[in-house]
């Protein structure tokens, strides 16, 4: 027997249901597209960003761009996105981050592991 009752009992079940759907909404799969401008080719960047983005669980790759911009592209939990976001404004020591932005994706689910890709180059 519960105590409170039947509406006791209802009012706990959608208020678990709430606070579970909120959790998985914030644990959930998403993508974004990073562009780096700034002091950021030469410097250990690329490098850095792989670290970071491995150690927080996440997915994708990191490249220079031609135009001396570094382009991130990352899936996996919003909130860890994030806190890469974040370290990317930093980055290492000899770099110098002038802007970032950030353009928020449906994710592919095409990434297994964070590489560094050199191909911007290649051609």
């Amino acid at each position: 027997m519960d105590v409170g009752g039947p509406r006791l009992v209802r009012a706990r079940e959608q208020l678990r249901r709430v606070f579970v759907d909120g959790m998985s909404a914030a644990r959930s799969n998403c993508a974004a597209d990073i562009v780096v401008e700034g002091r950021v080719q030469g410097v250990g960047y690329r490098n850095f960003v792989q670290r970071k983005a491995l150690k927080l669980g996440l997915a994708g790759y990191v490249m220079n761009l031609r135009d001396g911009t570094v382009r991130v592209r990352v899936e996996g939990v919003r909130e860890a996105i994030e806190e890469l976001t974040r370290d990317l404004t930093k980055g290492p020591p000899l770099s110098r981050v002038e802007n970032l932005g950030v353009t928020w994706r449906p994710p592919t689910g095409r990434f297994t592991a964070f590489a560094i890709r050199y191909a911007e180059f290649d051609s």
